[in-house]
């Protein structure tokens, strides 16, 4: 029988991506220990996923930031107060306990606890947008990946990478020094990632690195149990078969909300009510911080979410530390714990 561990901190923040990661820092600074789950497999959220090399220009203090530059900066940031990550895993459940702490379950099985929840999961949980393939459901986990969760995986197999934006180039740049074949199948001959992600790309398929085919799309799977082959159809040269161990379409992410929908919290148009006060939900302990809550005025920009996670935990604090007086305190003054 397996042992299910319990992850005890004092607040856990469903979502790492730069909001979710900057509530850590601010956390931090009252000692209050975090842990992040997310369902996508690195820290960053979209930043990370969708556009790591898009510029961001509503940063203080940075004209231009790359977005995937500001989530390593972030991590960078919270390091000294070492939080605990759980990534490629969604959160199913919560329950209340008799001591008031909040049990948080993942599809999995893993087990979170701790006092305060904050849900800081951009616009909900992200799902991945599916090629229209009959029986690809079948070969999921058996061949179909959806996200690149261990690059290891693919040392010395045959991979097909299918997409046209940051995600696919980079994965099919990076996997071209693990795969023993990868090939990129694109829809168009235009890609919509970073100009010098094309340029890489491009230089490894003249180096006979990566094959690439465009104007085309995988639109069948076969094997016996496990992926064995795609169907490839060109636009102009028909169907064509080519043996694979490995597909994994990159066509973005889908946002739903998802099991917090069913938490009993108050929603307005898929998005969580709070209190701008400190940013609490209707349910006492949980607070909603960055694009999935909402309130008069709200603006979905990633600088507004740093604000309201920032008074989210100074209330955090007195729910952590009940009759504890909080003493506000410049980082000019007090410095950061860890840093000389």
């Amino acid at each position: 029988m397996t042992q299910i561990t319990t992850i005890e901190t004092d607040i856990i923040i469903i979502g790492a991506g730069p909001v979710g990661l900057f509530a850590v820092f601010e956390a931090g600074l009252l000692k209050l220990r975090c842990h992040l789950l997310d369902i996508l497999p690195q820290p960053g959220g979209q930043l990370t996923e969708i556009y790591p090399k898009k510029p961001i220009y509503d940063i203080p203090g940075y004209p231009s930031v790359l977005a995937g530059d500001l989530v390593k900066n972030l991590l960078v940031q919270i390091a000294p107060f070492n939080p605990g990550f759980t990534l490629s895993e969604r959160a199913e459940t919560i329950e209340r306990q008799a001591d008031g702490r909040w049990l948080v379950t993942t599809q999995r099985g893993i087990q979170l606890l701790a006092p305060v929840i904050f849900i800081a999961g951009g616009l909900g949980s992200f799902e991945p947008r599916k090629p229209p393939i009959d029986n690809i459901a079948a070969f999921e986990d058996h061949g179909v990946e959806y996200f690149v969760r261990n690059p290891e995986m693919y040392q010395g197999q045959r991979v097909v990478v299918a997409g046209g934006g940051d995600s696919a180039l980079d994965w099919t740049i990076y996997l071209a020094n693990i795969a023993k074949e990868i090939t990129l199948i694109h829809r168009r001959t235009e890609f919509r990632g970073a100009l010098d992600s094309v340029e890489k790309v491009q230089h490894l398929v003249e180096k006979g690195r990566i094959r690439l085919v465009t104007n085309a799309q995988i639109t069948g799977l076969q094997g016996n149990g496990k992926l064995e082959s795609v169907t490839i159809l060109h636009d102009t040269e028909g169907e064509s078969q080519l043996p694979v161990d490995h597909f994994v379409p990159l066509f973005g992410l889908t946002p739903k909300l998802g099991p917090i929908a069913d938490w009993g919290l108050r929603l307005d148009k898929n998005a969580i009510e709070v209190n701008t006060l400190d940013y609490s939900t209707n349910i006492p302990g949980i607070f909603a911080i960055g694009d999935i809550n909402t309130y008069p005025g709200k603006l979905k920009l990633i600088l507004c979410g740093f604000h309201e996670a920032t008074l989210a935990c100074q209330a955090a604090f007195n729910i952590v530390h009940p009759g504890k007086k909080l003493s506000f305190k410049y980082t000019t003054v007090t410095g950061i714990e860890g840093i000389s």
